[in-house]
């Protein structure tokens, strides 16, 4: 069975790549190989926080995308990109503190940049951006942006669990789960969340 997608050319989605990752990690390639008629539009970020959110912040401005979709500290960055619909998947809220228990060092790309950089490290003066940075991360939530949000929440997620702290600032009824870990699959990106990206950008889809 073909899943054929029906939607006008040209659409834009900005994915937003988790840590350690980058434009080119697998999710991306599974969106663009389902999305044909997208145009899937994937950063590398920077490891600075303010950087990033910079950087996207102009992305979007530049882009005027349909919608923004982020996994685990893209999650984090995406729920910030104010004024457009966005999907937050197993968004990670706290980097600072996973940044201090577990990542502090060098780190190694688990996928390749443009830039060819292959490894990057975290030390204290980083932690310390990322936790200011934290502290107004929600000071743009509106009534208004609660209707542009969904949270996709990975029943299985060993990693983060945020979804009781979503719930609070979004509302219950805008977090849903999906059978899953921490990392998306190519399943939970065919069956899940391309499903809900057609969902809250209208767009209509059929199998054949």
């Amino acid at each position: 069975m073909q899943l054929i997608y029906l939607m006008e050319r040209n659409k834009k989605l900005i994915y937003v790549h988790g840590f350690a990752s980058s434009g080119s990690s697998g999710t991306v390639m599974t969106l663009r190989r389902y999305l044909t008629e997208w145009r899937v539009i994937a950063p590398d970020l920077p490891v600075d926080p303010f950087e990033a959110l910079e950087l996207l912040r102009g992305l979007i401005e530049e882009e005027k995308p349909d919608i923004v979709v982020g996994t685990s500290m893209g999650g984090m960055y995406t729920q910030q990109m104010w004024g457009v619909p966005r999907i937050v998947v197993n968004p990670s809220f706290e980097m600072s503190r996973s940044l201090l228990f577990g990542k502090m060092g060098r780190n190694k790309y688990m996928s390749k940049r443009k830039d060819g950089a292959t490894e990057f490290r975290i030390d204290k003066a980083v932690v310390e951006r990322f936790k200011e940075m934290e502290k107004h991360q929600f000071d743009g939530i509106t009534d208004d942006e609660k209707k542009l949000v969904v949270g996709l929440f990975g029943d299985k997620d060993p990693i983060v669990h945020f979804q009781p702290l979503m719930a609070q600032l979004y509302g219950e009824e805008r977090c849903r789960w999906f059978a899953g870990e921490h990392r998306l699959n190519d399943t939970v990106v065919k069956k899940v969340l391309i499903p809900l990206i057609e969902d809250l950008v209208g767009v209509e889809s059929q199998e054949l």
